[in-house]
């Protein structure tokens, strides 16, 4: 038995001629979402494979034996549900509702733009088919979707890797989301610190005009006046400009 202990998902970074050149295996999506299987090559090798744990093998992934040697994973054909919208008078969004029915009740599901594909199950079928829904039975391979939050790779857009998706660069920022006091649905409140400038006075909260201001200037000359204020007095001494404020 060869070991095999390493996974390439869809054979990324081998040259195209590595690939056509390796031995193959078939395996079917029960036996692909293990990361502990055996399985037998095109060349008639018996394979132990031992990958991380949490690992998914899809169709198009390349195994790497203990020896070096590469084997080409193929998604093998197995009893599959096709489901369809009714061409007559039904839309895609049948396919939505179905799909949303499906994911609640935790059913596996290949997502495809005009249909979706899931294991048999005969109970599923006779729901599906009061959606008004057209299911048929065939022999196809399954690649169910990896789910949000799965560690594994799952579909493979055009040859590219998700590590390098949604980068926006120096000039895409995205703004923080306010915080939120815990245990409310209120946004918390965000101290911004006041600092006036080094020759001012800043009027901050709690703030009371029964100050004085210091100019360091002289304007030669003395006057008062009278303004209501609300009944509170303010005087503003400038060094030799005073004013007086008091209510009539």
């Amino acid at each position: 038995m060869i070991t095999v202990n390493k996974l390439m998902p869809a054979g990324r970074g081998l040259a195209p001629v590595l690939l056509k050149r390796a031995a193959t295996v078939s395996l079917d999506w029960d036996t692909r979402q293990k990361s502990r299987f055996e399985a037998v090559d095109s060349l008639g090798r018996r394979l132990g494979v031992f990958l991380q744990r949490g690992s998914v093998v899809r169709g198009g992934d390349v195994l790497v034996a203990e020896d070096g040697s590469l084997v080409r994973v193929d998604a093998a054909p197995q009893a599959v549900m096709l489901v369809r919208a009714c061409p007559h008078h039904g839309s895609a969004f049948d396919l939505t509702r179905a799909a949303y029915h499906l994911g609640n009740r935790h059913v596996q599901i290949e997502l495809q733009p005009d249909h979706l594909k899931i294991e048999p199950d005969h109970v599923l079928g006779e729901m599906l088919e009061r959606m008004h829904l057209i299911v048929t039975q065939e022999q196809a391979a399954f690649e169910p979707e990896a789910g949000a939050y799965a560690g594994g790779h799952g579909h493979d857009h055009a040859g590219h890797d998700h590590a390098e998706h949604h980068h926006h660069g120096p000039a895409h920022q995205h703004a923080p989301a306010p915080a939120q006091a815990e245990g409310t649905g209120r946004a918390r409140p965000v101290p911004i610190p006041v600092r006036g400038a080094e020759h001012a006075h800043v009027h901050g909260p709690g703030c009371s005009h029964g100050h004085d201001h210091q100019h360091g200037h002289d304007h030669g000359h003395h006057h008062r006046e009278d303004h209501s204020h609300q009944g509170h007095d303010d005087h503003h001494d400038h060094g030799g400009h005073a004013q007086s404020h008091r209510p009539i």
